[in-house]
């Protein structure tokens, strides 16, 4: 009798195993590349200047890089919990038309510091207190 309970008790044990929820780290959903599609004042964003290449890399090391539409950018980010935290951002220094240097100065204020971010479905906004950057995968 008591081998029959502890093969029962070790199955429900390994059956306990197998439903255990997995949970995600918010910054493992964040990797991979976003193309910018929206930037501005939040809740009143402008589409993103059309024929550029301006998006974001997340990279698994911390690390992100990407293209404002009219300079190059990296840096590092950490995350916790619903912030992200951008720094050492550097970026190429052209200068381009005014539609682009708008939307590159939209992204280096979001990049500068601290921001909110959230994602929905294949859509990720970062938000800090006066802009946001609306991105899509």
């Amino acid at each position: 009798m008591k081998k029959y309970l502890l093969i029962l008790f070790v199955i429900a044990l390994a059956l306990s195993a197998c439903t255990a929820e997995a949970t995600e780290e918010p910054s493992a959903s964040l990797v991979g590349a976003w193309t910018l599609t929206a930037y501005g004042p939040a809740g009143a964003t402008t589409p993103a200047v059309p024929d550029t290449e301006a998006g974001l890399t997340f990279n698994e090391d911390g690390t992100v890089t990407g293209d404002s539409g009219c300079n190059g950018l990296g840096g590092s980010y950490t995350v916790e919990g619903d912030q992200i935290t951008f720094s050492e951002i550097v970026s190429t220094l052209m200068a381009c038309d005014d539609p682009r240097m708008v939307q590159e100065n939209a992204v280096q204020q979001v990049l500068n510091g601290a921001a909110t971010f959230k994602i929905e479905g294949n859509t990720l906004t970062l938000t800090n207190s006066d802009m946001a950057l609306v991105l899509t995968r």
